[in-house]
Parts: C-alpha cells; structure tokens; sequence
C-alpha cells in the first residue's frame, strides 16, 4: 500500500465542518487517511494504523477487499443509476432475497434505504403505518432506551437515549416516545465477560411503560441487541428474550437494531440469530456493503409487509423511499459483500476468535484507571475512570495515543469502544491490546 503524499495546505480543512467531531482542536493538528488496504489505515504523512474499529463498525472483510471494488467498477461502467420508484433493476431483487436467506423466521420483505438512520426512520414509519392499516391507528407511541444509538434522524433520535445527542435538539423530538432504562449496572456487572448474568429482569420495566400508557397505543419497540455507540452493553441473560415475549403478549412490534451487530459482528450473520429470536423487524446497513458504497435497509416480517398490500394493485400501498434506494453501485456492492463473507467464512471466523479477544480485552484488567471491561463477539467496551472536572479528556488522550503509536480505536467520552475487522489475525489483536495497555499504563 503506497499513496504518494504532498505538503498538506490547512486551508483546505476550514470549509468541511465534520460530523461528531472536536473540529476546532482537529484542524489544528489533523489526522488524515488517505488509504486503505486489510487491516490498515495509511495517513497523509505514510504511517500504517492498524484498524482497530473496522471503520466505524463497518469494515468486516477490510479495506479495499478486491473483489467488492472490481463489483463496484464493473457496476459504474455499465449501468450508474437506476430509480427505485416504479422502476427496477434485477440485481436489487437478488441482494434483497440474498439477505432474506440470511435472516431468520419469516423476516422475507427488504426495504432499501441508505444509511442506517434513514433504515430506522423506515422502520418507525412502517410500523405506525402497519397498525394503522390494521386498524389501530392509535398505535402511534414509540418505545426507546436510555443510552441507546439509533442515528441522527428525527425519529432516530426521538426514540434514542443518548443525552448528548438530544439535548440541542430537545425542543424537537417526535411526540409520543418514551424509554425503559438502559442495562448497565457496574455494581453487578462489572468486568462480565460476554453476558452479564445478572439483569433480565430490566425488561420487565417495559411492562411499567405498558401499564402507564397502555398496550393499545404502543406501536413499536426499538433496541440495539448489543447497545454499540453507548460504550458495547451486552444484553443481560434472558433480556432480549423477555422483550420479545412481552411485546408479543400486547401485539407491540419489536425491532432490532443491527446496524452495528448485523454481519458477522457477534459471530452471526445477526444478532437475532445469535440470540435465537425472530424480531418483527430489522435494520441493517454498515456491513451490508462492507461500508464500500453506502447502504442500509429495514427488513420486515411477512405480516407487516402483506398489512399494506390492500386495496387496488395499481396504487402505492407506502408513500415513502429515497432516490437512492437499492442504488447500483450499493447493491453491486452488497452482493459482492455476501459472496465474500460466504466464500471466506468471516461469520464463523469471527466466532471462532472471539474467545481470543475476549482474554485480550479482559488482559487490561487491573490497569490504572480501569473501572470496566465488557465484550460480546468481536466487540469490546473498555471504562476509564474520569478526571475531576474534566470528563472525557482520558478517553480522548488515550484515543490521540493509540492513533500516534498506530492504532485507530473509537472513543465515547472516557469509554474506549474497540471493533476489528472479521479478518482480523491473532497478531494484529496481540498488537491493539500491547499499544493500548502501554498507552492507559502512560495517560495519568
């Protein structure tokens, strides 16, 4: 991997104000990539960083995996776009019934969208025009948790429970959502590996939610399986599972989020597989297209999707999409993804070495200012005791470490979240875990 380099003109950085970013303190001193290959990074001064987030959750085969780019080429130089309404074209029929064979129950209906906030305001919509259609219109309540990632969308944010992300905007949120509490209670969980045993009972507060607002005004229920920007909260034992039976006891729609855990994540090809539960719907993106071409979708049960197909056939049964739905490129390159986690074995691969990561992730137990250590499948969420009066500025000193002694992890305030590449070797988790551990011993 070589990329020539030139002298870097600051100028240029002013005009692009970044998403999630300190962007005064970064136009400083900034950190670029400029390429990608496998497991690494190459910035503008011809460093290697290893990855150590695929991404942002969303790399799973690595970077620049040739056959997923020669997919993309060939797609441009032979058909650039295509629209999506009242129009089609055959490679988005087979991505969505490739991803259907991969989906577990009857989840066998694909809407696709672009990005996985565009997928969870589908998925909210959908499910206020499933009951609606059904005859339930006054099903419109959307339930939420507390520390919970579902984009930046209005919908997405509404029903999210990230303070940060909510309080600018807290004049503007949709109507009609509320939220159980989120999973975590160092006090019983600190330093599980995998599920924590104790807290199924947590979800018994969605009953709490019932009993205030009723079952008949509850529309859906949304939940990240495994809770990834937050900081990676595995599900309590038997959590998951008791939502379910819950929301099906009051006919209230379950939707997973699998933005993050979708595609071999957690050694699944979904969470619901992992966990072995059929939710009523799912939204997927990140790794559908291994992040390449930008793409997500909301995949529906055969009950939801068939609630809208009434009335006369020539009249559109849902008045929403995108321009870009089942995009070309995005679908060549979703296709291309799949062969390759099928043809490589990147699902078991990943469930093979979580074992491996799990002893690395646990090796930084008893470390200087470590208060928690948390990991399911290849995720891991590492706690840093803050500072007095300067919360998040050890996270972020330890995340400007690893990157100068050349490992890329996400920060979260003062929680490390940390999310390698399926391909990931032994060696390469040998060596994320060595710089961090040398760089928490060193931060003060």
């Amino acid at each position: 991997m070589s990329i020539a380099t030139a002298p870097l003109d600051t100028n240029n950085l002013e005009a692009f104000w970044m998403p999630f970013t300190a962007n005064r303190q970064f136009k400083k001193d900034p950190r670029l990539f400029v390429g990608a290959e496998g497991m690494y990074y190459l910035t503008y001064d011809g460093r290697r960083v290893l990855d150590g987030a695929a991404g942002l959750w969303c790399v799973n085969a690595g970077h620049c995996h040739k056959r997923i780019v020669a997919a993309v080429q060939k797609q441009v130089a032979t058909m650039d776009f295509a629209p999506a309404f009242q129009m089609g074209h055959p490679m988005a029929f087979e991505l969505a019934s490739r991803l259907t064979q991969l989906t577990p129950g009857d989840l066998n209906y694909v809407f696709f969208a672009n990005s996985g906030s565009e997928a969870v305001d589908t998925a909210l919509k959908i499910a206020v025009g499933y009951h609606r259609a059904r005859g339930e219109g006054q099903r419109t309540r959307l339930i939420g948790r507390e520390r919970g990632y579902h984009g930046i969308g209005f919908g997405g944010t509404s029903v999210g429970g990230i303070k940060n992300n909510r309080k600018m905007f807290s004049s503007m949120m949709l109507p009609g959502v509320d939220h159980m509490p989120h999973t975590h209670d160092p006090a019983h969980m600190a330093f599980s590996r995998g599920q924590p045993e104790w807290g199924a009972h947590l979800a018994d507060d969605l009953l709490r939610l019932i009993d205030l607002h009723d079952a008949s005004t509850i529309a859906a229920v949304i939940v990240e399986p495994v809770a990834g920007s937050t900081g990676v909260l595995p599900p309590p034992k038997g959590y998951l599972e008791r939502l379910r039976k819950i929301t099906e006891d009051h006919g209230i729609l379950l939707i997973f989020d699998e933005v993050i855990t979708g595609f071999g994540r957690l050694g699944a090809a979904f969470a619901a597989e992992k966990f072995g539960i059929v939710p009523d719907m799912m939204t997927i993106a990140k790794g559908l297209t291994n992040a390449t071409v930008p793409a997500s979708a909301v995949v529906c049960r055969e009950g939801i999707y068939q609630a809208f197909m009434q009335g006369p056939e020539w009249m559109v049964e849902l008045f929403h999409g995108y321009t870009y739905s089942a995009h070309p490129l995005a679908v060549a390159a979703g296709l291309a993804t799949l062969d390759v986690y099928r043809d490589e074995g990147l699902f078991e691969r990943a469930a093979d070495l979580s074992p491996y990561w799990e002893d690395a992730v646990h090796s930084l137990k008893g470390l200087p200012n470590v208060i928690d250590l948390r990991n399911l499948g290849l995720m891991a969420g590492v706690d840093l005791a803050p500072r007095p009066g300067k919360p998040t500025l050890r996270g972020y000193d330890v995340f400007l470490k690893c990157y100068e002694r050349g490992v890329y992890i996400r920060y979260t305030g003062d929680t490390l979240a940390m999310s390698p590449p399926l391909i990931a070797e032994k060696s390469e988790i040998d060596k994320m875990f060595s710089i961090l551990a040398e760089v928490i011993k060193e931060v003060n």
